[in-house]
C-alpha cells in the first residue's frame, strides 16, 4: 500500500495519542486480576489432581505447561465476559453525521461470492442512505477480484445496471483483499476521508454509519472504528446454532473487549470505518520471507493492520454496539472448516510478527490471542492423549480441574443468559423462551466442540507440516470427499471410547469427547440440514441480549 500519497492529498504526520484513560487502566487492572485468579485456581486444581508419585516428572512438567496455556486462554475469555457483564452507564444519545462533512467510500469486497444477494444488499443500503440524507457524502463501490470469464460477465451485467453503485473488477488480483483496497485507495482515496469496509456477506444500515461517521468526525486522532457484528438468520441448523451462540455471548464479549482495549482495539477485516489517509500511510502489510504457509502474503491481515495503525499513533477502537451491523454465518461444517483452516494459517503466521518493532503491548496481546485460539485445540487433544496413554496418573481430586474447565467455559454463557433474563423481567413467557434457547445452545455447542477441536488440531498440524491452504474464493469447486463426512472423527471416537472403557471409572473424563466424535457422521448431517421453520417468540427474546 502506498505510504507517500493518497491521490493528491498530503498525508498527516505521526499522531500523538495520550496514555490509556484512567477508566481503561482500571478495566485492565481488573482483567489482569481476574485472569490471574481464575487461571491460578484452575492450575492449582490440575496440580492437585496429579498422582505425582506415580507420574514421571517429565510428564508432569509437560502437561502442566500445556494446561497452564489453556487455563490462561479460558480465564481470559471468562474474564472479558465478566467485564462485559458489569453495569453500563446510562446510554447517551449518540451523535449522528449529516450530509456535510468528509466523504466516505463504502467498499464491498467480493471474490467469487454469488452476486445477486450482494446486489440486493447494496441496493438496500443505497436507498437507506438516500432516506437518511447521507447519500450526499457516501459513495458505494463494489470491488471485485472474481476470476473466470463467465463469473465476471455475470457480475458485470448485474452490477452495471445498479444506479448509484460503482463496480470494477481488477484484471490482476495481486495482494488479494488488502491489495484490492490498496488499489482503490491509490486511485480514489484522495477524495474520501473515510472508508467503510464490508465483506460480500456484510450488511450495514445508514443509521449505524451515521453514528460512526459522527464519532470519527469528532475525534481527529481516531484511525479505525470496528463495529460489533450480529449474525443474520441462516438456513441450516449450524448457522442457527452459531447465531444463537453469538446473540447469547457476543454482546458481552464485545463490551468487555471494548472496555479493556480502549484506543488499542482490533480490526476484524470488515464492518469497520477507517480513516483513509491513516490506513494508507500506516497499514501497509509486509510480505513474509520464505514460502507459504509460514511465508508469503499475510492471510489474516486485519489484526496486523490494526497493530500497524496503533504503532503509527492512530487510535483503534471497538464499538460494542451490534445494531445495524450484520454478517452471515457458514451454512455447513465443511464451509466452516474451510474458512477456519485459512484463519488458522493466517493466525499462526503472526508468530513471525509478534516481535515487530514499535508495537503496543496490547497489539501484541491481540496477535497472541489469535495464535492461542488455534493452539488451544491441539493442546487439549495432547492432554487427552497423555491421559489416555496412562502416562499421567490422576487422583480423585482431578475432577476439580475438570469442573473448573467446565465452569470457565460456561461462565460467558451464564453471563449472557443473566443479562437477558434481567432485561425480560416481568415477561415470563419470553424468559422461558430464553431459557430454552440457552439450553439448546449449550447442548449443540457441546456436541460440535469435539469435532471442531479435532479439525483445528489437524489444521495446525497441516501448517506445521508445511501445507498451504491458500486463499480460496467464495465459490469453490465441489469435489467428492475421499471419505464420507465425519469418518475421521468417528475413527478417533472409536479409539477414545475403547481407551475410556479400558480405564474404567477414570475413563469417564474421555466420554464427553469420545461420544460426539463417534456420532460425527450423523451430527454433521444433522447440523448441515435445513433449519426447521417454527413459530414462536424466540427471536424477540434473544434480541434482549443486544439491548
Amino acid at each position: 500500500m502506498p505510504a507517500r500519497a493518497v491521490g493528491s492529498r498530503p498525508l498527516p504526520g505521526r499522531q500523538a495519542i495520550p496514555p490509556a484513560a484512567p477508566r481503561v487502566r482500571r478495566w485492565r487492572m481488573m482483567l489482569a486480576a481476574l485472569v490471574c485468579l481464575l487461571a491460578g485456581a484452575l492450575l492449582l486444581a490440575f496440580w492437585a489432581g496429579i498422582d505425582r508419585a506415580a507420574t514421571p516428572a517429565g510428564v508432569i512438567a509437560l502437561t502442566s505447561a500445556m494446561f497452564a496455556l489453556n487455563a490462561l486462554w479460558l480465564a481470559s475469555g471468562a474474564s472479558v465476559a465478566l467485564l462485559g457483564a458489569a453495569p453500563r452507564p446510562r446510554r447517551r444519545e449518540p451523535l449522528r453525521a449529516g450530509p456535510a462533512g468528509g466523504r466516505c467510500g463504502i467498499l464491498w469486497l467480493v471474490c467469487g461470492e454469488p452476486p445477486a444477494p450482494l446486489a440486493r444488499r447494496a441496493i438496500a443500503l443505497r436507498d437507506d442512505l438516500e432516506r437518511s440524507g447521507l447519500a450526499a457524502r457516501c459513495d458505494i463501490f463494489i470491488l471485485s477480484d472474481t476470476r473466470g470469464g463467465e463469473a465476471r460477465e455475470t457480475e458485470a451485467r448485474l452490477f452495471a445496471g445498479l444506479h448509484g453503485i460503482r463496480y470494477r473488477n481488477r484484471p490482476d488480483n495481486t495482494g488479494r483483499k488488502p491489495g484490492n483496497i490498496a488499489d482503490w485507495i491509490g486511485t480514489h482515496g484522495g477524495r474520501y476521508e473515510s472508508i467503510l469496509v464490508l465483506d460480500a456477506d456484510s450488511r450495514f444500515t445508514a443509521h449505524r454509519l451515521a453514528e460512526m461517521l459522527a464519532r470519527m468526525d469528532a475525534e481527529p486522532g481516531l484511525g479505525l472504528i470496528q463495529s460489533a457484528i450480529r449474525l443474520r438468520p441462516g438456513g441450516s441448523r449450524l448457522a442457527g446454532m452459531l447465531r444463537l451462540s453469538s446473540r447469547l455471548c457476543g454482546p458481552g464479549f464485545a463490551r468487555g473487549t471494548a472496555r479493556w482495549t480502549g484506543t488499542e482495539g482490533n480490526y476484524w477485516g470488515h464492518n469497520a470505518l477507517i480513516r483513509t489517509a491513516a490506513f494508507a500511510a500506516s497499514a501497509g502489510l509486509p510480505r513474509l520471507s520464505g514460502r507459504a504457509p509460514w511465508g508469503g502474503a499475510v492471510l489474516s491481515h486485519d489484526f496486523v493492520e490494526a497493530a500497524w495503525l496503533r504503532r503509527a499513533g492512530w487510535a483503534v477502537e471497538i464499538d460494542p454496539e451490534t445494531r445495524g451491523s450484520f454478517e452471515e454465518a457458514p451454512e455447513t461444517l465443511a464451509e466452516f472448516h474451510r474458512r477456519d483452516r485459512r484463519w488458522c494459517q493466517g493466525n499462526l503466521q503472526h508468530l513471525r510478527l509478534l516481535g515487530a518493532a514499535g508495537l503496543h503491548p496490547v497489539s501484541r496481546l491481540h496477535l497472541l490471542s489469535g495464535i492461542q485460539s488455534y493452539l488451544s485445540a491441539p493442546l487439549w487433544l495432547g492432554l487427552l492423549a497423555v491421559f489416555a496413554s496412562g502416562a499421567l496418573v490422576p487422583t480423585p481430586a482431578a475432577l476439580w480441574s475438570v469442573a473448573g474447565v467446565a465452569a470457565l467455559l460456561l461462565l460467558p454463557k451464564a453471563a449472557g443468559l443473566a443479562e437477558g433474563l434481567a432485561r425480560l423481567r416481568g415477561r415470563p413467557r419470553a424468559r422461558r423462551v430464553l431459557w430454552r434457547a440457552a439450553g439448546a445452545e449449550l447442548a449443540l455447542s457441546t456436541a460440535v466442540a469435539p469435532i471442531v477441536m479435532l479439525r483445528q488440531s489437524l489444521a495446525v498440524a497441516a501448517v506445521l507440516a508445511g501445507r498451504d491452504s491458500g486463499w480460496k474464493p467464495g465459490i469453490h469447486s465441489r469435489q467428492a470427499p475421499a471419505m464420507p463426512a465425519g469418518s475421521l472423527e468417528a475413527l478417533a471416537g472409536i479409539g477414545l471410547l475403547a481407551v475410556a472403557l479400558f480405564q474404567g471409572p477414570a475413563g469417564a473424563v474421555l466420554m464427553p469427547v469420545a461420544l460426539p466424535l463417534l456420532a460425527a457422521p450423523a451430527l454433521i448431517r444433522w447440523f448441515d440440514a435445513p433449519r426447521p421453520r417454527r413459530g414462536g417468540r424466540q427471536p424477540s427474546a434473544l434480541a434482549a441480549q443486544e439491548g
